[in-house]
Order: C-alpha cells, then structure tokens, then sequence
C-alpha cells in the first residue's frame, strides 16, 4: 500500500490534473494506492470568501459562489468526454447548490460559525475528489471513492479538529481490509466528529489525512506531490542559490516545517514517524526530479547546517520588571 497526495497547485486546472493522473497510473500499476486531494487552486479561499461576505450581509457573496460553480463545471467539461459528463456535471450541480443554500442561511442569520465555516469549506476537496474519480473511470481505470468524513473521526474543535486516532484508524482498516480494488480517492483535509457534522483538520490539512491513512494501514512510504521537486535550504523567493535537500531525518523536517518551511503541513510527520514510515516530496510539473526522503536516519552530507527557515511579519515583544 503507498500513499500519494496532491495538493491545490497539482489540481488547479484540467492541464494538472491530466499530469496528476498520469503519475497515479503509473504508480498504480506497481502497488495499492490512495489518493488523496486537495480542493482546486484557490477554491478554499474562494468559499471562505462567500461565506464571509454572505455574514457580513453583502450580497456579492453570489458572484463568487457562481465563479466556483462555473470553474468546476468547465473542469468536467475540459477533463471528461462528452458521452460520460452528464452524471459528473449533475453531481457537481447539486454540491453547487448545497453551498448556495448554506450561504443564503448564513445572509439570512448574518452569522457564520465555526462548524458552518467548517461545513462551506469542505466542498472543495469534496468536489475535486469525486471529479478526479470520475476521470479515472473514464480512462478506464477502476476506482473507488470513499468520503473522509466517514472514516476520520475528530473532536469538535471546528478549524482545527484533533483526530480520534482510536477510532478513526478502526474504521479505516475496517474499510479499506476486504477491498480489492487498486486505486481508492479520497478528499483530503476534512473528517467529522463523534454526532457526523463535518470538522477539519487545518489549512494545510489534506497532508495530515494522507499520512493518517499511511499510518493506519502501515503504508510502504507516503508521498507528497507539490509544485517544488523537495524541501530546500533555503526558501528560494528570498535565497538565489538555495539547494534541494535530498534526505532529512523526521525530526529535522519537524523543525523545519514548524519554524517557516511551507512545504509540509507541519503535524503531517507524527502519524507517519510512529510508523517509520518514509515520506517522499515530489514535483507534479516535473516528476522525474528524486525529491526529498524524510525517513528516521539524519545524514552526514559534510554540512553542519540542513536548512535554513524564515517567517514573515513577526513581531518580538519584551516583557520585564514590574
């Protein structure tokens, strides 16, 4: 079983995801594998917008939500053939509908609360996902897909829920244990607490999922597909010269992520780590590149620093005496 995981850049448009899904093809063909997504570039924000607006009363809030509708459309009609689109096209339909009722509740209340937040937010990858799916079976490939929220279960701490790893990887083993199949998809980013409603994981979060199910089902590696071919030594919009690194230890990715690095979601190497199972970053523009292997040996390159982190905009406040 391997675990490979796309993020927004990797899926933004029909050109990427037909490069996503020549990846997973191949990888396929090799191994068990699932597939975990992200929502479409820029979608995210997109929705949080919407429903923002609708809160504040604005009701501009529908010409977002008819710039999202129309982008996943155009995503079907450019991926799928014409003979297979109508199904697709209704399923998305009706997911665009369900966010526009929810944001006319949210301008009626003018109240926007976390769970609903939580609830608008989670139609990105929920509608990426059954899309990428529905392109799989019209290659030819058989595919399941299977929701999240039915099979990570978390406390109710809607935005940044904490998964109930107890139950949730019960229920994924007990999933994916009597499965045949090759190839399963899954959104990333979002699970549902203990009463069903839907939570999620963070931005940032479809990572965690992918390495929840790695650590679950004791995956032979995890990766990470992303529009830069590894972690690097320096953050390459600041460093001219900045250098991929090719093998780090789990602890010093850790370091990294946490303190500035934005290539992995940072509570991504937990799950994975107790498992020493290895996590790979990959390019999805250019996936012949090696990457970067994060695993529990920290090499000696001859170097006496790996990487060197930055974070924008902080401010130091000092505080003494009485």
């Amino acid at each position: 079983m391997q675990v490979l995981k796309f993020g927004g850049s990797s899926v933004a448009n029909a050109e990427n995801i037909n490069k996503v899904i020549s990846i997973v093809q191949q990888a396929s063909q090799k191994d068990k594998t699932i597939l975990v997504v992200s929502a479409l570039g820029g979608i995210t924000d997109k929705l949080i917008t919407s429903a923002t607006l609708a809160a504040a009363g604005d009701e501009t809030y529908t010409e977002h939500l008819a710039i999202i509708e129309k982008r996943h459309i155009s995503t079907v009609q450019e991926l799928i053939p014409v003979a297979r689109q109508s199904s697709v096209l209704s399923a998305v339909k009706k997911q665009c509908n369900e966010i526009e009722d929810i944001c006319n509740g949210i301008f009626l209340l003018r109240e926007l609360s976390a769970a609903t937040k939580d609830r608008v937010v989670s139609f990105g990858e929920l509608l990426s996902s059954q899309i990428i799916s529905a392109k799989f079976s019209a290659e030819g490939v058989e595919n399941v897909w299977k929701d999240s929220r039915e099979l990570i279960t978390t406390d109710s701490n809607y935005g940044n829920a904490r998964v109930d790893f107890e139950t949730a990887n019960k229920q994924i083993t007990a999933f994916f244990n009597d499965k045949l199949q090759n190839l399963f998809v899954l959104p990333g980013f979002i699970a549902s607490n203990a009463a069903k409603n839907t939570t999620t994981l963070g931005r940032g979060g479809s990572d965690y999922t992918a390495a929840i199910y790695a650590a679950a089902l004791n995956a032979k590696i995890l990766e990470i597909w992303t529009d830069v071919s590894g972690m690097m030594t320096a953050d390459p919009n600041q460093v001219s010269n900045a250098k991929i690194i090719p093998h780090i230890s789990y602890q010093e990715a850790m370091e990294l992520s946490h303190f500035g690095a934005k290539v992995i979601y940072p509570p991504t190497i937990q799950p994975v780590l107790k498992r020493n199972i290895p996590v790979k970053v990959k390019n999805t523009f250019s996936p012949q590149d090696p990457g970067t292997i994060i695993d529990n040996t920290a090499t000696q390159n001859g170097n006496i620093i790996r990487g060197i982190t930055s974070i924008n905009n902080v401010a130091l406040l000092g505080l003494e005496g009485s």
